[in-house]
Order: structure tokens, then C-alpha cells, then sequence
């Protein structure tokens, strides 16, 4: 296999790109000000609600179900939750998305009355989830209950379960300052001197430095996986790499370790963070699927030996390759115990400072730094220069619109000139560009209009009204075609609403797949006030998408119930509208599920937190992006 060309324990640029963009857009500074005001003052609930995250259940109704004791349990951990500080270090989309990784369920901490078995049917567990679209809301949504299994007939939700109550310091303030410990000896970081500044390449050790020097020997492991000696790797981290393929499988040895080293593995990590897992009662056989060419289980002493021997099974941790069979009830490595921590490798790049990362992260990380302010807000429009008609003009968002330098009767000129099928260019070809989402636009200007997306697609409604303020063009469109009027079910709406109406951005204006913003809304998890407040704006209901399927048909495919109320005026005024083959298509879904339900006898009672769905990550991996 041939060597990584990345730098030792390194991102790709690619991923490092995707995370730099991640820690700009995710969590903004202003989030995180206000959640930590409304913890520290006490108030749990407003400080969910400032970062985003809805409560599905109610405290004070645990103590009847579950008794005081865990009542109680969960209402001091309420008391520091951070639920900023949970978003930060959620997993994402990549591969040039940003966004939460859609349908994951993340459980914090489980509560057994009596002190008894923390894991098992009928404990309730705290635990977040994701929505169930890659491009839909980052809403998350905190409950606590027993778990339902991974898959429930008839819910359209597959989850892809991260057990995270061995990492408390990801949510809890009392334990944010074990990050620090969780990636590095307290001497100091791997790929860091003491003083928190970053080593260069050639500090990085020739030769295994012992098991005295913990830092150094996880560097060691990171430069031999960049050589590509990744069974010597995983070796000095105390970890045997078994490459033994089962049997009937259609992998290889090769296509494994091209998908450890695409993945960014940090063997260093594995031992440490299964062995904690175990103590915290998660078991001690996880599975891990980078992806489709490596399917792997790893096994602490104690457990059943599987298929093959292995290198050197005195070492404490076993990994070897699994077919997805085998894969069965075990359940999964929560990414964050094989996924090096991005903060570092992006401080370690330069790629961003310390005072840009979420204050609780840099007082674990490098206490000596300094506070943190946590990201940057958005700047100001700037002037840009745009070659016209031989000379140079500037071009800048003002005012709400994207200022030309051209007078009222130049700019008619152009209008009629682009009306007969003309061909318009310099600052007027810039501007259609701008409101068409169609065209080559300047550098800065591409930067200005990505900035703005980018917030739109996290949430930040402050973040885009405040550029709206700072006079951005709200007429623009993206890429696909979109407006902001097509982002609202990201955003809060009540403010950006009339805001954009008020701009002239119209209803009815289609992106390149056809959807208006009211089929927008239904179709990306809008929520119901927002459906209601396009349709009292006036919104048409006689609309359908690129499958011609009307909004009582994707109310209905979509599961909406909290819409049904669309569905109702729908079939009531437009009776006929929408695809006659969708309507065919869920009676029999309907008969299906409703088959299944009787064939499996689930009443919805709790299932084991711990059973989790047959299948391999690999094949779920985007189940509820549907």
C-alpha cells in the first residue's frame, strides 16, 4: 500500500477544510454567549432553547415513572448541561457539507433506579437526536426515556446510535477539563510542545520513544501510519491489527487499510477510549465501519476470540475484520474513540487560534492561552472590483441591493438589452449573476454569498439578519437556485419573514428543482408556524415539485402529522392535483407496514439500549437523509 502523503496524524485538506468551515458556522459566538448566560444563571431550559434545541420531555413527570432518585439524577445534570458545548462537538456531514450528521441518536447518561444496571429495558437514558435530512434543520431534540430500538416499523427512522455516556466532558461542565486528558498526557499534547505551540515535522520522533513518553509514542504510531505500516501502527498503541478476511468476504487486506487510512483512524486513541466504554458498562465488542471495504470489530481480553488469531494477541486491544453478519448486536464505536479531535488539528495547522474555539474547549485544551471569544461574526460587505466595459468599477452590497456604477438610464439600457436576448456583461452580468445563482461571480462576492448561505443553513438567523442590516442583497440565490425564503425551515422565521416579503423576495419563485419556499417547508421540516405564516402570507397551495407531487402529498409522505391541516385545505380546494402513481404507492407502503407491524408484534414497548438495528454503519450510514 502506498504511503498517505498527508503530514503525520494529520486531516486531509479536504476534512480540515470542511471542519474549518464547521467551527466558523456551527456554533457562532453569539449562541454560545447566550446559553452560558441562561446556564449560569440557572435556567436549563433557555439555555437549550438559545442553542437550538428542543425539550420532548418533562422532568418533573420522571419521578412518577422512574422514581425521585432518577428524577433527581437528571435534573442536577440538566443543571450543567451545555448544550452549545454538545453542539460543538457533534458529528458532521463532510465531503462538502457541513451540517449534523442526520438521524443520530447520542446518549449522554442513563439513570437506573436504586443504583442498580445503568444499561438495560426500561432505564431511561438522556439523549439527543438529529433530524432525520442532511440539508434539513440543525434542531436538535433532548429526551429522556427508555430507548426504542434503533428501527421502529412504520417511523421512517433509522437511527445510527452514538453511546457517548463515557464522554461527559463533551455536555457536562464539571468534566470539560478531561479533554485535555482524553487526547494527551498531562505533560503535553501529541504534536504540541509544552507551551501549547505546535511541533514542526521535524520534531516528530525517528524511533518508538517507550511507553514513558505517551505523547511521543502517539506520534510515533501517527508517522507509521503515514508510511503506511499501519499493523505497526496500531502495534505501538496496543492495539493488534488482525487482517484475516473471513469467510466469503469480497474485501481484502488492502481495501481495509485504504479505508483506515481515508477514515483518519487515530490508532493512539482506540485503547483508552474501549477500555472506558467498558468500564461505563457499553460492553466490550464494538463495531466500526469506515466504510463498505472495511467492516472491523474490535475486542478487549476477555471476549470471544472470533475468527483468526491475529499478529500478536498479547496485545491488550484485538481488531479484525468482520463480514456484516457478524456485525449483528454489537454495538457501535461512537466516532469520537476513533476520530482525532479537529480542534487540534486545525490549531495544529494554523488554521485557526485558539481564541476561536468555544471558550470551554480552550480553557481544557491550553489553559495558558487566554479566553476565548469562540468564532468570528460576519464582516461587513466590502467593495469589489469588477472589469467592465475596459475600465474597473466597484460593485458592493449597500443599501440592500448590489450597488452598480452605473446610472438609471445605463441600467434600463441593460434590462432591455436582456430582455431581447441579449448578452449582458461586466457589472450588470455580475448582478444578474448575483440574483440568478447562475454565472461566474468575482472571488469576494462568491465569498460574501457563501458566508450568507452558510449561515442560513446552520440556523443562525442573527447571523443574517445582522448582514442584512450591513445592507447584503437579499435577492441573491445560491447555487441550487434558492433564496433565503427557501433556507426558513433552518432558520427562525418570525423576524426574517416579513423582513424578506417586505424586500420584494416572491412566494412563488422556484429553485432549480421547482419548490417554491411553502413546498421548501414542507418537504425540509419546516415547522407548522412557519407553513402557516408562508400560507397566510399568501403562498400558494396548487403547487407541486419536481415528481409533481402536490404539498398533501408530501405531507403525507413525509409523515408530517403536524400538518395535516395542509393536507386537509389541499385535497379540499385542489382535489386533483399531485402524481396519481404517489397515491397508489402508499397504499401499499400503508398495507406493507401495517403487515409488518402485525408480523413483528411490536407494541412499542422499550427494547435493551444496547440492541441495536442488523446492518453495517456503512449501509445505514444517511438512512434518514429520505
Amino acid at each position: 500500500m502506498s504511503p498517505d502523503l498527508r503530514a503525520p496524524g494529520a486531516l486531509s485538506p479536504e476534512a480540515a477544510g470542511s471542519w474549518l468551515r464547521v467551527r466558523r458556522y456551527a456554533v457562532p459566538a453569539w449562541m454560545i454567549e447566550r446559553a452560558t448566560r441562561h446556564r449560569l444563571a440557572g435556567d436549563w431550559r433557555a439555555a437549550c432553547a438559545a442553542a437550538s434545541v428542543e425539550i420532548g420531555f418533562d422532568p418533573a413527570a420522571l419521578a412518577s415513572r422512574h422514581g425521585a432518585a432518577v428524577a433527581d439524577a437528571v435534573t442536577e445534570d440538566l443543571r450543567h448541561f451545555a448544550p452549545d458545548l454538545l453542539r460543538w462537538h457533534l458529528p458532521r456531514v463532510h465531503g462538502g457539507r457541513t451540517t449534523l450528521a442526520p438521524s443520530r441518536r447520542v446518549l449522554l447518561a442513563s439513570y437506573a433506579p436504586d443504583g442498580g444496571p445503568r444499561r438495560g429495558r426500561g432505564v431511561p437514558v438522556l439523549h439527543v437526536t438529529t433530524f432525520g435530512m442532511v440539508d434539513g434543520p440543525q434542531r436538535l431534540r433532548l429526551e429522556c426515556a427508555p430507548l426504542s430500538p434503533d428501527h421502529t416499523v412504520g417511523s421512517r427512522i433509522d437511527w445510527t446510535t452514538e453511546d457517548w455516556t463515557a464522554a461527559r466532558h463533551f455536555w457536562d461542565v464539571r468534566r470539560t477539563a478531561e479533554l485535555r486528558s482524553r487526547y494527551g498526557p498531562a505533560d503535553r499534547l501529541p504534536f504540541f510542545r509544552p507551551d501549547g505551540t505546535p511541533l514542526g515535522d521535524g520534531e516528530l520522533p525517528t524511533a518508538d520513544p517507550g511507553p514513558a513518553d505517551a505523547a511521543g509514542r502517539a506520534e510515533w504510531a501517527a508517522v507509521l501510519a503515514a508510511r503506511g505500516d499501519f499493523v505497526e501502527a496500531f502495534a505501538a498503541s496496543g492495539t493488534a491489527l488482525d487482517l484475516e478476511v473471513p469467510e466469503r468476504s469480497v474485501n481484502s487486506p488492502e481495501r481495509a487499510l485504504a479505508a483506515l487510512a481515508a477514515s483518519g483512524t487515530d490508532p493512539a486513541r482506540l485503547l483508552s477510549e474501549v477500555r472506558l466504554l467498558a468500564a461505563a458498562g457499553a460492553g466490550k465488542r464494538f463495531r466500526y465501519v469506515p466504510d463498505w471495504r472495511c467492516r472491523v470489530i474490535l475486542e478487549l481480553p476477555g471476549t470471544p476470540a472470533g475468527q483468526g488469531q491475529g499478529p500478536d494477541p498479547a496485545l491488550p486491544l484485538r481488531v479484525r475484520l468482520a463480514e456484516p453478519d457478524q456485525l449483528r448486536g454489537v454495538p457501535r464505536l461512537p466516532e469520537y474513540a476513533w476520530h482525532p479531535l479537529p480542534d487540534l488539528q486545525l490549531l495544529r495547522t494554523g488554521r485557526i487560534a485558539p481564541s476561536a474555539l468555544h471558550p470551554l474547549v480552550t480553557a481544557a485544551l491550553f489553559p495558558g492561552s487566554g479566553p476565548a471569544q469562540g468564532p468570528p461574526g460576519p464582516a461587513a460587505p466590502q467593495p469589489v472590483r469588477v472589469r467592465c466595459t475596459g475600465v474597473w468599477h466597484e460593485v458592493r452590497s449597500r443599501g440592500g441591493v448590489l450597488d452598480v456604477p452605473h446610472t438609471a438610464q445605463e441600467q434600463q439600457r441593460e434590462s432591455a438589452l436582456r430582455a431581447f436576448g441579449g448578452t449582458v456583461s461586466g457589472c450588470f452580468a455580475v448582478r444578474e449573476a448575483w440574483t440568478s445563482g447562475q454565472g461566474r461571480l468575482p472571488r469576494a462576492l462568491r465569498a460574501e454569498r457563501r458566508d450568507l448561505f452558510l449561515r442560513a443553513e446552520h440556523g443562525d438567523a442573527p447571523g443574517v439578519l445582522h448582514l442584512l442590516d450591513a445592507g447584503v442583497d437579499p435577492h441573491v440565490r445560491d447555487g441550487k437556485g434558492r433564496t433565503l425564503l427557501h433556507l426558513l425551515p433552518q432558520l427562525e422565521h418570525e423576524e426574517l419573514l416579513p423582513r424578506l416579503l417586505a424586500a420584494g423576495l416572491g412566494l412563488e419563485t422556484e429553485d432549480e428543482a421547482g419548490r417554491t419556499a411553502l413546498l421548501a417547508a414542507v418537504r425540509d421540516g419546516g415547522t407548522a408556524a412557519l407553513v402557516r405564516a408562508l400560507i397566510d402570507a399568501g403562498a400558494r397551495l396548487d403547487v407541486t415539485d419536481e415528481a409533481e407531487m402536490s404539498l398533501s402529498q408530501l405531507v403525507r409522505r413525509f409523515r408530517r402529522t403536524d400538518l395535516t391541516f395542509v393536507r386537509e385545505l389541499v385535497d379540499e380546494r385542489y382535489p386533483d392535483i399531485g402524481a396519481d402513481y404517489f397515491d397508489e404507492y402508499m397504499e401499499w407502503r400503508d398495507e406493507e407496514e401495517a403487515g409488518e407491524e402485525r408480523q413483528d408484534g411490536y407494541e412499542g414497548d422499550p427494547l435493551d439500549g444496547d440492541e441495536e438495528a442488523e446492518g453495517s454503519d456503512g449501509e445505514r450510514e444517511g438512512a434518514g437523509d429520505r
